[in-house]
């Protein structure tokens, strides 16, 4: 952790940011709309074809009935291509990526490519009384509901650009690089040269000093929370990354937020909880293709050869302070 005395003239001291896993914006909170007609969510009209190219096939309709999910859905930069623009990915069609629109389309026909019956899963959503820390937190505080991932592939593209604003032209997990580590500066250097203090917050094995800190009022500038992304003997993961229990997410989010709103930092404090990407989850706002400037030129490995000028699918954001109006549906891109 890096320490230093830095004046802040803003009420804001200390971010504290909470990126979870693998569950899109409609797939978490697109039935909050019930609740906040301002949030861009869902009616059920909602819906996808099975196939793309046949006129006469069946549609699946966006529900509200989501449970546990296992197995997970496909999110690499294949399936999400064509979760997006409703065609599978060939060297072919990418050539000509000019012509396709994001119609948010494919996704029943990924998902039943990769089993029968998947597209009911990723065609379905959370009820608010299903999610009721989320519940509560929306009716409270501010949702954003233009917040898309940075890179339409998996985790640790996206967690890379939470931290670095770049994945360096990684386009999916690679754990030779990075157990390499990248080059890329981080926001934790940058926070350093400036005099703020930075901490990142592990929950292997259990840990206590998070909330220690809470209590003293000791939570530097800029605070990561890490939570379990693997289930141990006695506790189960709580990352909401399929196969985990949403309900564990939701318990994690609320002992969290109960530490932060019980710190003597609460009235300085913005607590923001993302996901890093949509998990092959439905959502149906049509993800930005075009005028995204990639952060550093580089291009992503072969045979995608990814180009960073497109965004992925929506994910939740939720925004959380005492300086935000109750109830407050927040486009942001």
């Amino acid at each position: 952790m890096a320490s230093s005395e830095t004046s802040n003239p803003f009420p804001i001291k200390t971010i504290v940011v909470l990126v979870q896993e693998n569950r899109s914006f409609d797939h978490m909170l697109g039935w909050m709309k019930g609740l906040n007609p301002e949030i861009n969510g869902v009616t059920g009209s909602e819906s996808n074809p099975i196939s793309t190219s046949d006129p006469e096939t069946n549609r699946v309709y966006f529900g509200n009935g989501s449970a546990y999910v296992d197995p997970d859905p496909g999110h690499s930069i294949q399936d999400i291509f064509e979760q997006i623009f409703g065609v599978p990915w060939s060297q072919e069609v990418a050539d000509n990526k000019s012509e396709l629109r994001p119609t948010m389309q494919g996704f029943a026909q990924n998902a039943e490519r990769i089993q029968s019956g998947m597209s009911s899963t990723v065609l379905n959503g959370f009820k608010p009384e299903s999610v009721p820390v989320y519940r509560e937190l929306v009716e409270e505080f501010a949702v954003c509901d233009r917040w898309f991932a940075a890179v339409p592939a998996s985790t640790q593209p996206n967690r890379l650009f939470v931290h670095s604003a770049t994945s360096y032209g990684a386009t999916s997990n690679d754990r030779k690089l990075l157990i390499e580590g990248y080059p890329q500066k981080t926001i934790f250097e940058s926070l350093d040269e400036s005099g703020f203090t930075f901490g990142i917050y592990y929950q292997y094995p259990p840990a206590t000093l998070f909330y220690r800190h809470c209590k003293e009022g000791k939570l530097p500038n800029y605070t990561v929370i890490e939570q379990r992304y693997f289930d141990l003997k006695i506790l189960p993961g709580n990352d909401d990354h399929p196969s985990h229990d949403v309900s564990e997410g939701q318990k994690f989010v609320k002992e969290v937020y109960e530490a932060l709103r019980s710190s003597p930092q609460w009235n300085e404090m913005l607590f923001v909880i993302i996901y890093d990407e949509h998990g092959g989850f439905f959502d149906h706002v049509p993800t930005p293709v075009t005028g995204v400037p990639s952060p550093d030129g580089i291009v992503g490995p072969e045979p995608y050869n990814f180009q960073f000028d497109r965004l992925g699918v929506r994910v939740p954001a939720i925004m959380i302070s005492p300086w935000i109006e109750k109830g407050t549906g927040t486009p942001f891109v």
